[in-house]
Parts: C-alpha cells; sequence; structure tokens
C-alpha cells in the first residue's frame, strides 16, 4: 500500500494569519480516489526543517504533496530545500520559463522568471490559473499555497500519475457508537481486539454529550476488519453497553 502524505509549508498558517485549506481537501481528493492519507505535517520557514523533512520522505519512498513556498520572495524556501534534499542544484527550467513568458510576456522579467528556477531534473505540474508551474521530483510534487491554483494541480497528479492505484487498495473502516461507556470502559476490550488484530488500526472518539458515549472503530484489509468488528460488537455487549453502527 503506498503512503500519500503531505506538507504544508508557511509561518503564516502556523500564526494564524492564514488558515489551512489543504487538509481536508487532500483527504476528500484521495477518498474520491479509493485512496487514503497517511501523514500531514505542518511545518514553519525554517529551512533546515523543511529539507530534514523532505530528505527523509524522498528516503521512504512516499508520495508527497507539498504546499507553499515556492515563490521568488525571499521567505520562500521550498525550492531550494527540495534540490538540496535530492542532492541536486537548482537550475532554470526552459519549460517553465516558456509558461511565464507566454503568460506575462515582458514582466516575466526580471523577477517573475525566478519562479522558473527549479531542482535540476524535475518535471513540470502545470498551473490552470496563471501558468506558473509546480514541480515534481521523487514522488514529491510541489505546488503554490494558493487553494485555487494547488486543488486542481493535486488533482492533475494523481490523475495522471496514480491512477492504477485508484479503488485498487483492500481498505475498510467500520465504527460502532457506545452508549453509557467512556474509553476507560472499553480500555480492556480494545487492547485485546489488537492483540489478535495486529495488522489493523483501532480508533477511539470520546463524544461530550450528557450520555457518556464513545465511538471504536477499526480500519485496514477488509477481511480482518470484518472479523474484528464483529469481536468488538460481541465484546460490548458482554460488558452491557448499547451501541450501534456509525
Amino acid at each position: 500500500m503506498r503512503q500519500f502524505g503531505i506538507y504544508i509549508i508557511g509561518d503564516e498558517i502556523l500564526s494564524g494569519k492564514r488558515q489551512d485549506a489543504h487538509l481536508s481537501k487532500v483527504i476528500a481528493l484521495l477518498s474520491a480516489r479509493g485512496l487514503q492519507l497517511s501523514w500531514a505535517h505542518f511545518i514553519g520557514d525554517i529551512p533546515e526543517q523543511i529539507t530534514q523533512l523532505l530528505k527523509a520522505s524522498m528516503a521512504r519512498g512516499e508520495i508527497v504533496f507539498s504546499f507553499g513556498g515556492i515563490g521568488a520572495t525571499p521567505d520562500d524556501y521550498t525550492r531550494q530545500c527540495a534540490a538540496a534534499a535530492a542532492g541536486v542544484p537548482i537550475e532554470r527550467h526552459a519549460g517553465a520559463v516558456a509558461n511565464i513568458e507566454a503568460q506575462y510576456g515582458e514582466a516575466a522579467y526580471p523577477k517573475r522568471v525566478l519562479m522558473a528556477d527549479f531542482p535540476q531534473g524535475c518535471e513540470l505540474i502545470p498551473n490552470p490559473i496563471n501558468r506558473v508551474a509546480g514541480f515534481s521530483i521523487h514522488e514529491h510534487y510541489f505546488v503554490p499555497g494558493f487553494p485555487e491554483m494547488a486543488h486542481p494541480m493535486v488533482e492533475w497528479v494523481l490523475d495522471t500519475y496514480y491512477s492504477h492505484l485508484f479503488h485498487g487498495q483492500d481498505y475498510l473502516e467500520q465504527a460502532i457508537v457506545v452508549t453509557e461507556a467512556g474509553e476507560s470502559d472499553l480500555i480492556d476490550l480494545m487492547n485485546s481486539i489488537l492483540s489478535r488484530y495486529p495488522m489493523l488500526k483501532l480508533f477511539s472518539l470520546p463524544r461530550t454529550n450528557q450520555r457518556r458515549t464513545t465511538e471504536v472503530g477499526l480500519k485496514g484489509e477488509s477481511a480482518y476488519v470484518l472479523a474484528a468488528m464483529l469481536e468488538l460488537k460481541a465484546g460490548v455487549s458482554a460488558l452491557g453497553y448499547p451501541w450501534v453502527d456509525v
């Protein structure tokens, strides 16, 4: 099962000057294609940290989308960090230059063309809004922080490179809502289920209401999830707590 992750880069997100719009959208785009997001990192404009994280995920061979920091202002570091993580120099990409010139003409120079300086050997990701491309290297896909540009670019990447993965993973998520029980009442049962099904992930989500209510579920390969859920339901009933399927 290929792992998908995202980096959301920028001090403006961490300071609250901008609200993140990418996490929920990527989850939705992946889910619509039968895929799941494995992890997400929010990162400030710290070049050393960005480079270190990119190098680590490149080494793991994961599919990663990175949002933000690919502009040409002094606080944009992502292009340079991606090159450092990949161990290649920055160079001006002829195709990206052509796109910028086609969009802006003479106004492409001297500054806008800086956004065509990418890691050597990268591929372009077309930008449907203003033709200032993103780029990819080692299955890491770098797009702007602007949602109206970034989200169609992510869709293009998924549909262009990963359609063979769509709805091909044996994955199921199921849950029940248990009433009159808090998480502490179910811990022993949850541990027992996991000891018999270590290949699954279990989740427990308490709800704040007048009745003690906890949503408990499992996710992973469908056959194991179905078997484990039967045991979970039987265990909850044996403890005397009512439950309903989510």
